[in-house]
């Protein structure tokens, strides 16, 4: 759980998302989108734990969805600039402006980010290495319960604190848009010179995987 809330403070694309769906929408949307994401990432490290063999072999599919990530953050990007442009305080990014559940639309965005597989193979090494985890369905079991909690209160760190930061400064929503499309728009460009210097996530965990 606090590996899981820690890995969940650097900004990124999930949890600025649901920053924005709680200031936008409501808290209760926000947190939809933060079940269905985290219940990905869940899966993802139960598939790790049990299946890694099958997903080293998945090195072509992993890229493609790195770049199907790149992509969707570049939209999310481009679309809050085009909301603010328009000057309407409450405009949303053209991938949050639909009536898709939250719920699936947190299960979608996280499925496509491959990111969590070698973020928590790595973990997951780690702990298996000093004793710490164990490979035993009970242990598997605590620990992705103790992930899915570390995200959930990692996202909400970001929902709750967003929303009160816009309900005590003055006109903070009217350059909300602004400030997140820029935040997109660099986290886009960090993904983009990782991934062709080979040191993005995917890289590194085909890397743990040669040694």
């Amino acid at each position: 759980m606090i590996i899981s809330f820690l890995g969940s403070l650097p900004l990124g694309t999930l949890n600025i998302a649901a920053m924005q769906i709680g200031i936008q929408e409501s808290i209760q949307h926000a947190i939809l989108f933060s079940l269905g994401s985290l219940l990905v990432e869940m899966l993802y490290v139960r598939l790790s734990l049990v299946g890694i063999d099958w997903v080293r072999k998945q090195a072509k599919l992993m890229n493609i969805m790195e770049w199907i990530t790149l992509a969707i953050i570049v939209a999310l990007a481009a679309g809050s600039f085009i909301a603010a442009v328009k000057g309407n305080a409450g405009a949303k990014n053209v991938l949050l402006n639909n009536h898709i559940n939250r719920f699936l639309l947190g299960i979608f965005m996280c499925a496509i980010n491959p990111v969590q597989i070698p973020f928590w193979f790595g973990w997951s090494t780690v702990l298996f290495s000093k004793n710490i985890l164990q490979p035993k369905p009970g242990q598997y079991n605590s620990y992705i319960v103790g992930i899915g909690l570390g995200t959930l209160s990692g996202n909400c760190v970001f929902i709750f604190g967003g929303k009160w930061m816009v309900q005590r400064i003055a006109n903070s929503e009217q350059y909300l848009n602004w400030i997140i499309g820029a935040i997109f728009a660099i986290t886009a460009l960090i993904q983009l010179i990782k991934m062709l210097r080979h040191k993005d996530g995917v890289s590194k965990f085909h890397e743990t995987k040669s040694e």
